[in-house]
């Protein structure tokens, strides 16, 4: 062993941290977002590390770490919690937070005393479910400095109201309604657009129509700016061995091709396959988890 000190490997220089201008150059110049939700430090800091652009502390904890069976019971104050967790261990991911049920539809002020909260416990931007009636809420809060997700599909915090989880928009007219709501969510300032449970072709469109919303998709093809899973499902953890998972959904954990009874990758290295896969285009597969 030698007695003189040898020069450490240059370490390669750190992301920048995103923003929302940034973001939006991202995918102004064709770069897939990659967005997984997260709960808690722990798994801020390895998603992060593992090159996720954005971290979503959905309101999915309901159903992932609290054990219900939708995500109506959880509150802000358990969602601030959560949020603030996040933000420790997160370092270039951009934060968003959603807005749970029952703290702003009532009125716009209601949104934003409940996007305060949020975003004082560490969120960039916050969430909200709904159509074109949200339009007024959405330009109240960008216009007082909170940027704006905005949620279309598949709603789940009306799950009774649409009749279960199911296809959003099949139909000419249902998808007019929704590429008229997104028109007025676009116009109202949101930044962002999830698209939950959508036909690939309408995901497409509206990401094609409206350049100025950056599209997410989950369970909408291909088409859109960037994707987003729930991390337990991502990690092939919901639903138990046998049970039948989301078509929109596949376990990163599990290289293709491979034998069940193969050993299955780290959580590290199965959030990087996924940003990997989500950058390269290769996930989703508009064959196998399109609709």
């Amino acid at each position: 062993m030698s007695v003189h000190p040898q020069p450490a490997p240059e370490a390669s220089a750190p992301r920048p941290a995103w923003n929302l201008p940034r973001l939006r150059e991202a995918a102004a110049r064709g770069e897939k977002l990659a967005m997984l939700t997260c709960y808690d430090a722990t798994f801020a800091r390895v998603l992060d590390e593992a090159g996720a652009d954005i971290l979503l502390v959905g309101d999915s904890l309901g159903n992932v770490i609290q054990g219900e069976s939708s995500t109506l019971p959880v509150t802000l104050e358990q969602m601030a919690y959560h949020t603030r967790a996040v933000a420790q261990g997160k370092r270039q991911a951009f934060l968003i937070t959603d807005l749970p049920f029952g703290t702003y539809e009532s009125s716009p002020q209601q949104a934003l005393a409940s996007a305060v909260a949020l975003m004082r416990a560490g969120a960039q931007m916050v969430k909200l479910e709904g159509g074109g009636y949200t339009a007024e809420t959405v330009r109240f809060l960008v216009e007082r400095g909170i940027p704006v997700c905005a949620h279309l599909g598949l709603t789940p915090q009306r799950v009774h109201a649409i009749g279960g989880y199911r296809v959003q928009g099949r139909d000419d007219a249902a998808a007019q309604v929704l590429l008229d709501d997104a028109t007025a969510l676009a116009q109202a300032g949101a930044a962002f657009l999830v698209l939950e449970l959508v036909p690939s072709a309408l995901a497409r469109r509206i990401t094609q129509q409206l350049p100025q919303l950056m599209t997410i998709g989950i369970g909408a093809g291909a088409g859109t700016t960037g994707q987003v899973l729930v991390m337990h499902d991502m990690l092939g953890l919901t639903g138990g061995a046998h049970a039948k998972r989301p078509r929109f959904v596949r376990d990163f954990t599990r290289v293709p091709g491979t034998p069940p009874e193969a050993p299955g990758l780290s959580v590290p290295q199965a959030v990087a396959a996924y940003v990997k896969a989500v950058k390269d285009g290769s996930f989703p597969d508009e064959a196998v988890h399109g609709y």
